[in-house]
């Protein structure tokens, strides 16, 4: 192993993540040729093949998966180096990869923008995925910090809020409850809920707020999109119970109605998460400060225009369980 170049580690990534020589080769700037024979010497180095081809398609060995697994480290390793020594020298420059749940869409490019508008020179790349997608990211090392709800059982984890979290029962503009008040929970009883996949997010918060409330909806409708539910909801199909990040504008301009049900918003936290052994970048460090310092703020504004913070009672989500050795920070 200790003939292995770092341009071979790179090739070799290359194609484990296109899986094909003559992708990786174009996004080389290589020829094919080259590509394969790089490929073919770390395999005799290895002692072991990397890839097996069934069809016309390649796939990686139980070799080549560990391969790519220690190779991914060695790139985030390379690259937090390069980041420090850019820190040294007063240079803000350096790649931030970060993971987003899907609720966290309608927020998170407005954040990136204004960091990016501070850090011009930074590069980023942004992940949008489900929540247990986003925590394998996480846990493969793929991304260097998450934004969710809360920290994952699954992993140890260094979760930190940045912003308050509400969420709000939605219905059709023109609902029978639409223009009621101080609506009791037991009065959607009889409605039809059209609610988040099991394991997303928003589908906790809304399980938890049904056991916590003893209710049991008649009907339950599942999907796994936010704007599906929507939709759904503007049709008539149903209520909903969902972020309020994820429908301030239809709120805003009309198109839902948010339910006066008491005891709502129902407000948890945002939490910027990262893998507790984990050592972050300075482009990373700088985000997280950034959020900790703007994040309520710009979230305010986000929900600004809608009933959500003028409601007369909050209750206050008490803090997720997390898994063993994962820590949150802050209040």
């Amino acid at each position: 192993m200790k003939h292995i170049t770092f341009r071979q580690l790179a090739i070799f990534s290359s194609v484990a993540a296109n899986r094909s020589f003559s992708r990786a080769a174009e996004d080389l700037h290589l020829t094919q040729p080259a590509v394969s024979m790089q490929v073919k010497q770390l395999e005799e180095w290895v002692g072991l093949p990397l890839f097996e081809q069934v069809g016309k398609r390649i796939y990686l060995t139980e070799a080549g998966t560990t391969l790519a697994h220690h190779a991914n480290a060695i790139a985030q390793q390379l690259r937090a180096t390069d980041e420090d020594l850019a820190a040294l020298r007063g240079v803000r420059v350096g790649r931030l990869n970060i993971g987003v749940v899907n609720t966290a869409k309608y927020f998170a490019p407005r954040l990136l923008a204004e960091f990016r508008r501070r850090c011009p020179n930074i590069e980023l790349r942004l992940n949008v995925q489900n929540r247990e997608r986003t925590i394998a990211l996480l846990a493969d090392n793929q991304i260097d910090l998450a934004i969710m709800g809360s920290a994952p059982q699954e992993i140890d984890t260094i979760a930190e809020p940045f912003a308050e979290h509400p969420h709000v029962f939605i219905a059709m503009h023109d609902h029978p409850l639409a223009n009621k008040r101080r609506i009791p929970p037991q009065a959607l009883f009889r409605e039809n809920f059209l609610v988040r996949e099991p394991g997303s997010g928003t589908r906790l918060v809304t399980d938890r707020y049904f056991a916590e409330h003893k209710l049991r909806p008649t009907t339950m409708l599942e999907m796994d999109c936010n704007e599906t539910i929507k939709q759904a909801v503007m049709a008539g199909m149903g209520i909903a119970f969902l972020s309020a990040h994820a429908v301030a504008l239809e709120l805003q301009v009309g198109r839902l109605a948010r339910l006066s049900v008491t005891g709502t918003p129902v407000v948890s936290e945002w939490f910027a998460v990262r893998r507790t052994e984990k050592r972050l970048p300075p482009v990373a460090e700088a985000f997280c400060e950034f959020l900790h310092r703007e994040g309520k703020r710009a979230m305010a504004q986000l929900l600004k225009g809608n009933a959500v913070d003028s409601s007369p009672k909050n209750v206050v989500l008490p803090a997720p369980l997390v898994g063993e050795g994962t820590r949150e920070r802050g209040n």
